[in-house]
């Protein structure tokens, strides 16, 4: 009976402390999205923005926004107040390389997508959203789901508080060439075994793509998806070879920018890097041979690389013990280490770089794992923080609504113990999500 009592006692001396006010319940589906107000007292805060961590700092939020972030006094507001004055305060980070409906189950068999319904798709989905959410991944760009627009519907499931996680921008589907990087293709396989509703953009040509491009925008994309090089994780598929044209990068280009959406464009291979930023393209996913002229054009046009250098270790000895497709698994191994170096000589360019892990690719949830990498190949620990919040959040167009703790943003926030400037690991154990104001993770 001691130990049972001194084990709930110190579980309400380490937790956050709701001062006059009941502690709310984590918010659950069905929630009016962005509709919280909250006073929270920090210990330590880090803005997103500036390279200073301030101290004894309250950010007061009010209908779901951000309305305040000032010194914090005995004066009180009257909203519902979370003491988390030991505990480090950052903005909810952003993920800008996502797969949030997919996981590396599939990669024992790829062609076990043709069976998966639309509601398959969408009960996993679920799951991996709120996981994500709760590692502190309040936005993300999901860039590409094997079955069309299913990540449009979760979205929109999320908008209206029918499910929790993260603020999506969604791609809708990959545009691919037949057999390529986003295209379920087997080498020896048939076009006719593969379900349509897995093929939306598989194109052929300049006016293809650019069809396909235009279905993307009217039905509600948020962020456009090319497959430029070949990919690892896709049968016959050589990383560093183009697969796309100049002339198809510019089609898809001209119409996303037309329309106001940005172009993420997986790009292993330096040709492909190289056409992709000439043609246009927001941001370079993957990088992963990228070369001198590539940094250099990447910092001339003010193009983002996304360099998902965390995952590789987890995948090559979970790769082996599961039986992944052999050929994937050789990849895997070809690409991670040259890519953790290009990331540190375009870093040590000063090429801007945002966070993106590929999640999907490993268990969903661990995408902060990849911090720790990002400080051991180049970066500081601030600057590892700003490619998760400020820098990722210019980059997906979205600065004027998160990335930073600054009034008028959402009241995405998440807190951790410890000082993440001293040891990023600690990322990885985020224990409070509040995304537009409501508490949807807390001790």
């Amino acid at each position: 009976m001691l130990r049972s009592t001194s084990v709930l006692l110190l579980l309400v001396l380490s937790a956050p402390a709701w001062a006059g006010h009941p502690a709310p319940e984590p918010a659950q589906p069905p929630y009016v999205p962005d509709s919280g107000s909250l006073e929270i007292r920090c210990g330590a805060l880090i803005d997103g923005i500036s390279d200073q961590v301030r101290h004894g700092v309250t950010v007061v939020m009010e209908n779901g926004r951000i309305t305040g972030v000032k010194e914090t006094t005995g004066a009180a507001t009257g909203l519902p107040l979370l003491d988390l004055s030991d505990h480090t305060c950052l903005p909810g980070l952003i993920e800008m390389h996502a797969h949030v409906l997919e996981s590396f189950e599939e990669l024992v068999d790829l062609t076990l997508y043709y069976g998966y319904s639309l509601d398959d798709y969408l009960e996993k989905g679920r799951d991996y959203a709120r996981i994500s959410l709760d590692a502190g991944f309040t936005s993300m760009r999901d860039l590409g789901a094997y079955y069309g627009w299913a990540d449009r519907l979760l979205r929109d499931e999320i908008n209206r508080g029918e499910a929790s996680g993260p603020r999506l921008q969604a791609s809708g589907f990959y545009l691919t060439v037949p057999g390529g990087g986003g295209d379920l293709l087997e080498v020896d396989g048939s076009e006719e075994d593969i379900p349509p509703r897995l093929r939306m953009g598989v194109s052929r040509s300049p006016e293809e793509f650019r069809r396909h491009a235009q279905a993307a925008v009217d039905g509600g994309a948020d962020v456009i998806k090319i497959i430029a090089s070949g990919a690892v994780l896709a049968y016959g598929g050589v990383p560093g070879e183009p697969e796309m044209t100049p002339e198809e990068i510019s089609a898809v280009v001209e119409v996303a920018h037309a329309a106001g959406l940005k172009v993420a464009a997986h790009a292993h291979g330096a040709q492909s890097v190289r056409e992709s930023i000439l043609a246009g393209a927001d941001t370079i996913e993957h990088a992963t041979y990228i070369d001198e002229e590539g940094i250099r054009l990447a910092i001339e046009h003010d193009v983002a690389l996304s360099m998902d250098i965390g995952p590789g270790d987890w995948m090559i000895e979970e790769g082996r013990k599961q039986g992944w497709v052999d050929e994937f698994l050789r990849k895997t191994i070809e690409t991670t280490q040259v890519q953790r170096e290009n990331f540190r000589k375009a870093h040590a360019a000063g090429v801007p770089i945002v966070f993106g892990t590929d999640a999907g690719i490993y268990p969903h949830g661990m995408n902060a794992m990849q911090f720790a990498f990002m400080v051991e190949w180049g970066m500081t620990p601030m600057e590892a923080i700003q490619s998760a919040t400020s820098v990722a959040a210019r980059y997906m167009g979205w600065q004027e609504r998160v990335g930073a703790l600054k009034p008028g943003l959402y009241g995405d926030l998440v807190a951790v113990r410890g000082n993440p400037l001293k040891d990023i690991s600690v990322l990885q154990q985020v224990e409070v999500v509040i995304k537009g104001g409501l508490v949807f993770k807390a001790p």
